[in-house]
This record gives structure tokens, sequence and C-alpha cells, in this order.
């Protein structure tokens, strides 16, 4: 069993993850992932499976708040909904196919090309 201090640390990441996501309309990942494979000793494979389903109802919250203000594109939900469930379900499947060593250096490659994505 985690301790206390260990508890409270995830969870005030978790707090963080929540903000990234509401204020970026995504990203808590980038924060959970890491933080469940260095502090909390999980394996890439649990690690991106449990951020995906603590993200579900953080996105949720966050969706609802831009709902109420009347910031959402119906169409453009739809269209980008179907592609992005497929690529998840595929890129799920894939997860499991690949070693930790290997999901670990994807992660990071992706981080790094939207970092420097960002910059430009």
């Amino acid at each position: 069993m985690k301790s206390l201090k260990n508890k409270l640390s995830l969870g005030a990441a978790g707090c963080a993850a929540g903000a990234v996501n509401g204020i970026f309309g995504g990203g808590g990942g980038m924060i959970v992932v890491p933080l469940l494979t260095a502090a909390g000793g999980k394996p890439p494979l649990i690690a991106h499976a449990t951020a995906i389903l603590v993200i579900l109802p953080v996105s949720l919250a966050s969706a609802i708040v831009y709902l109420a203000n009347g910031w959402f594109d119906a169409e453009l939900f739809i269209s980008v909904s179907i592609g992005v469930a497929a690529g998840g379900a595929a890129g799920a499947k894939l997860l499991g196919a690949i070693t930790p060593a290997a999901a670990t250096i994807a992660f990071a490659a992706v981080m790094f090309a939207a970092g420097v994505r960002m910059m430009l």
C-alpha cells in the first residue's frame, strides 16, 4: 500500500494533469504517464492504459465547461472523433505488442516532436 505522502503527491500531480487538460484541451496524459512510470514504478503498458482511463473523467469535466460556454463545433467533433477512435484502438493494440523500452522511446519521441513543433 502506498504511503499517505505518496498518495498526496499522486493527487497533486493529478490536479496538475487536470489543469493542463483543461487549459490546453488535452495533454494531461503527458503528466500522468511519466508520473506513473517514474514515481509510481508502473510499467509503461500499465501507465499508458491508466493515463487514458484517468484522463476520461478529466476530459469530460473540461468538455462540460467548453459546452456550457459554447466553445464547441459539432461537425468538427464528429469528423475528428471517427479517426481518433480508430487510431486509439490501433494504438492500444500496438502498445500491448511492443516492449516497455520501445513504448518509452516512442512516448519520448512523440513528446519531443510535439515540443519542437510548438516552438516553431
